[in-house]
């Protein structure tokens, strides 16, 4: 594809995000894709990084085509992004020729608009704080109240692409094997700093169609989710909950840390992301997962309260955490989502909770950075629940070296620690 073509190919992508607004950017992204099978894929790569460009900095690039009078459209958001990052407007004019699959032509009211920004830096003093963060205004008030200071360069943080993390599957080989697997695919990997098993692949990187993924000694994840894994200590001979399984990714570390030896139940109120992690059980080895489907008037948890050595509690939040690989998602968060995630949390974790034996624990985490869903959230159940207490940070921790910050919670941030946002809360049954 010609550059003029891959800008065309962004603007067309762009339109069928913002066309479904709440359905996930990557998976509008690979029906995309999916139905354009001529693109390939170096220009997939290249249509990809520009239209997640301009969602990453979506706020402050509507706000200048505001303050210019021009229209907030995909075609006019992908041509101020060319300007912010330094683009002269006859640059953008050449890629806006309206040649062969290329963007017509600038009109003369979008030229004289552009004109206007030409030469300016993305922020401005005029420029809302809410709108230099790039979050919905209702947000700021929680990010202040997590960060501080410190909430700027944080936010700023979560605008930066994410590096390609992957576990290394200890059922399938050891770190050094699964590099050496990596680079024999070209592909250079790197141990994490805090996972133990952890692998950081810079810039974006195939890995899913090579042999170390398809033989399972691989699995895409980021270290942040690694750590709340490690933070189970999930033992050899266990009996542990994966309450929240979902499509099994932490399921899939707690069986390795296991040696499949003992138990999971991998638990979920989703039919489909249970059947999805099927595959990835068998890919990766593991032969001591059982699932259960949660449903209305299930009496299976109260059969068995009492009777699990871990529960895990990977609690549906607002994803705050995950900003960086999912800049969509923070434009179609609303307070509503926070209000009423708030509850259904409080409710999954006291149900939860019964299946914990005495002396066992009990180990909430969320992919947010907000007060509200994780340490209030905590202090909440400790409240009404007294024969748990917490299990500080210090003796919980398991990863790579002294725990990550100090107090009670293990609490990561891209900008502090290069994981995504990751909180994780271990709780001790007394006795």
């Amino acid at each position: 594809m010609t550059p003029p073509a891959r800008i065309a190919s962004a603007i067309e992508l762009l339109s069928a995000v913002e066309a479904a607004p709440r359905k996930p950017a990557d998976a509008v992204a690979n029906a995309f894709f999916r139905d354009r099978r001529f693109i390939g894929s170096g220009d997939r790569r290249a249509v990809s990084e520009r239209a997640w460009a301009v969602m990453r900095h979506r706020r402050r690039l509507a706000w200048w085509l505001e303050r210019v009078e021009a229209a907030v459209t995909p075609r006019l958001l992908v041509a101020a992004s060319l300007l912010l990052e330094g683009w002269t407007l006859d640059g953008v004019k050449q890629s806006f020729s309206g040649g062969q699959f290329g963007p017509t032509h600038l009109s003369g009211g979008e030229a004289a608009a552009l004109k206007r920004m030409e030469g300016h830096a993305a922020e401005h003093p005029e420029m809302p704080e809410a709108v230099r963060l790039e979050v919905p205004d209702w947000v700021v008030p929680h990010l202040r109240a997590r960060f501080g200071d410190a909430v700027g360069a944080e936010m700023a943080a979560m605008s930066v692409p994410a590096a390609l993390d992957l576990r290394v599957n200890l059922l399938k080989g050891a770190r050094e094997d699964a590099i050496a697997a990596l680079a024999g695919e070209g592909i250079a990997a790197e141990p994490t700093a805090l996972s133990p098993w952890g692998l950081r692949v810079e810039g974006r990187r195939l890995v899913t169609s090579g042999p170390a993924f398809q033989s399972g000694l691989v699995e895409i994840q980021d270290e942040g989710s690694q750590l709340v894994a490690l933070m189970v200590g999930a033992a050899p001979g266990m009996r542990v909950a994966d309450w929240c399984a979902g499509a099994g990714g932490k399921t899939l570390a707690l069986a390795m840390t296991m040696e499949n030896k003992g138990q999971i139940v991998a638990c979920d109120v989703s039919a489909p992301r249970l059947e999805g992690a099927v595959r990835r059980l068998r890919r990766a080895g593991v032969h001591n997962v059982e699932q259960h489907l949660i449903a209305a008037g299930d009496k299976w948890a109260k059969r068995r309260a009492g009777s699990f050595d871990r529960v895990l509690v990977d609690a549906p939040c607002t994803g705050t955490g995950t900003w960086r690989r999912n800049p969509d998602a923070r434009l179609r968060l609303v307070e509503r989502d926070l209000l009423e995630l708030v509850p259904k949390q409080a409710a999954i974790l006291a149900a939860a909770s019964l299946l914990v034996r005495k002396g066992g624990r009990l180990v909430y985490a969320t992919c947010s950075v907000l007060l509200d869903e994780n340490e209030a959230q905590v202090q909440a159940f400790l409240a009404v629940n007294p024969e748990f207490a917490v299990v500080p940070l210090a003796r919980a921790w398991r990863g790579a070296g002294e725990a990550p910050g100090g107090g009670d919670f293990l609490s990561l941030t891209p900008h502090r620690h290069g994981t995504d946002g990751f909180f994780t809360a271990v709780l001790e049954r007394a006795a």
